[in-house]
């Protein structure tokens, strides 16, 4: 391996990227923007003039023809009404039925009062409260036949279609001064509705003094959420007019004072000269993508092989650190040096993980040995000093019994050194020390196991449950009055084992069970269940260990956790 100070040939990362991205992006962002701009211009201004004056033309041609093809209609209703009543109304049956779109014809005598009503099917009402399709007064001033703008017919009961009405004075009607023609005006509405230019535009038609004649959005403008400036407009003569937001294109109808008003939005000619930009920003695409292809396979050479290779080592090395080899990869100078870092780094960790496993286990090994080292003497003290009291009062035969239970106990206890014994000998241990304890406490309480037979055979630490019961007799029993009672049971929770010892003695506050766990050195009380405890924890983790739950005059219960070992597992511990 080449030292750390050792000079290396190759170009510096940082220079190629930055000559590449910025000269890249730099001649692709000018093109685009110098030829987008130059086409986008022209294309704005052209196609909104182009489209909305073909709409608006379109609009006014399909406008004229319907009102020329109502003039027509007219002159046939006007030359009916000079036949016989009979003809009159077989002639304007058959108009009916050859025109569905006629609604109505109708006559007006010269008060203005309504004569004769013809319409397929219907008849009108007998009380018409107000006659839109008539204006008397205008009707009066009239020198020729008129049109009135878009209504609703009102003259029929339950039903009120949309029509245009052309009224016509009449010199020789038999009695009737002025002859109406109601055309329904949905067709025509319809195909204003459908006239869009871009997306949001629109056509509508006013007449000469700027008043609306029709409007594909008539119920904003009624309701005052929309408003059109027809003053000014009609002060415009016919072509397109353009201000910073909105486009107006006015075209004059044919035969009528009526003018159809285009509205377009400059802000929708983006989408217009979207089509005649598509070829130019494909080739722009290919351009890029090249630039694109060509990049991403430099920078797979000189920089992405070696980095996923770094990282995927990286990754390998947190997996398993422990066996884990590291050959440094090849590349750019930042590579070679970063390789060689992470080289450097792998070895310096795994001798600190050595050293520092080590230093865990002569650790762990030291404070058990100590926690152990306390659990005896002060298990021993206790028995003892049981011994010595049954001497005192003569019992040299139960004292006998007490000194073998005591041998037997340290035989199982010390165990040939091994911290982990099977449950069966702690089991056992525990009925030793209760015949001992029951010796010297006078029959004042009973014991029970209850133990799970597939327990017997995992392993656990040894001297665990006699502090517990020596606590459970000390503290629980030895102040009641009546006989107590210990029960201790063993059985499995999933993967692991749960040891209970309860009792039924006086119990303990909350003040005492939350400082139970946390003893004071000098406080003699309460030694064995804290290092049992942490025992437990330095050995199996800090999810094992003891949970105490008590109530005063009920009793006390002591639930101890720990894994599942086998006889296999005893070396790894």
């Amino acid at each position: 391996m080449k030292g750390r100070g050792t000079a290396r040939k190759g170009l510096r990362i940082t220079t190629i990227l930055v000559a590449m991205v910025v000269g890249v992006v730099a001649v692709i962002l000018c093109c685009c923007i110098l030829l987008f701009l130059d086409r986008y211009r022209d294309a704005m201004v052209q196609n909104a003039r182009t489209s909305s004056s073909q709409a608006v033309s379109q609009v006014s041609t399909t406008v004229a023809n319907y009102l020329g093809d109502m003039e027509q209609a007219m002159e046939l209703v006007e030359q009916s009404m000079l036949e016989s009543a009979d003809s009159r109304d077989k002639l304007l049956t058959a108009f009916l039925n050859f025109r569905p779109d006629v609604v109505a014809v109708t006559s007006y005598s010269s008060d203005g009062a309504l004569l004769d009503c013809w319409s397929l099917g219907r008849e009108p009402r007998e009380t018409i409260y107000e006659n839109l399709s008539f204006d008397l007064e205008k009707a009066r001033t009239a020198q020729a036949p008129y049109m009135m703008a878009p209504h609703v017919e009102t003259i029929f009961e339950s039903y009120y279609p949309w029509v245009v009405t052309m009224t016509a004075p009449l010199e020789q009607g038999g009695g009737a001064a002025w002859v109406s023609l109601d055309l329904s005006f949905s067709s025509i509405s319809s195909y204003i509705n459908n006239i869009s230019i871009g997306q949001r535009g629109y056509c509508f038609l006013m007449d000469g003094a700027g008043n609306i004649v029709y409007h594909p959005q008539q119920q904003l403008l009624y309701a005052g959420l929309k408003t059109e400036n027809t003053t000014a407009l009609a002060e415009l003569d016919d072509g397109s007019y353009a201000d910073d937001t909105v486009i107006y294109s006015l075209t004059g109808v044919a035969g009528s004072d009526w003018r159809v008003v285009g509205v377009s939005y400059v802000d929708e000619l983006v989408n217009r000269g979207v089509r005649e930009m598509i070829q130019l920003s494909l080739f722009l695409a290919v351009v890029v993508l090249a630039a694109a292809v060509l990049t991403s396979w430099l920078l797979f050479r000189l920089l992405g092989r070696p980095l996923r290779g770094l990282a995927a080592a990286m990754e390998n090395f947190e997996t398993d650190a422990d066996h884990f080899t590291y050959h440094p990869v090849g590349g750019t100078r930042e590579v070679q040096e970063l390789s060689e870092s992470f080289e450097h780094m792998v070895l310096r960790i795994q001798r600190l993980m050595t050293t520092v496993r080590e230093e865990e286990v002569n650790l762990r090994k030291t404070e058990l040995k100590a926690l152990q080292a306390q659990i005896n003497p002060h298990f021993l003290y206790n028995t003892l000093d049981s011994i010595a009291w049954m001497c005192e009062q003569g019992r040299n035969a139960e004292a006998v019994k007490m000194v073998h239970a005591l041998a037997r106990l340290f035989r199982i206890s010390i165990s040939k050194g091994h911290e982990l014994i099977p449950i069966a000998k702690e089991i056992e241990h525990a009925e030793s020390y209760l015949q001992i304890q029951k010796y010297r406490y006078k029959n004042q309480f009973t014991y029970e196991f209850n133990v799970d037979p597939e327990c017997l055979d995992y392993y656990c630490n040894k001297i665990t449950l006699q502090p517990i019961i020596e606590n459970a007799i000390n503290h629980g029993l030895d102040l009641m009055v009546d006989e107590g009672h210990i029960w201790v049971q063993v059985r499995q929770e999933g993967e692991d084992i749960l040891f209970r010892v309860l009792d039924n003695g006086v119990g303990m506050s909350k003040e005492q069970l939350s400082s139970i766990l946390q003893h004071d050195p000098k406080d003699r009380t309460g030694i064995g269940i804290k290092n049992v405890n942490d025992r437990l924890k330095i050995y199996f983790g800090k999810q094992y260990g003891l949970h105490i739950s008590s109530e005063p005059d009920v009793g006390t219960c002591v639930e101890i956790l720990m894994p599942k070992i086998q006889e296999g597992d005893y070396e790894a511990k």
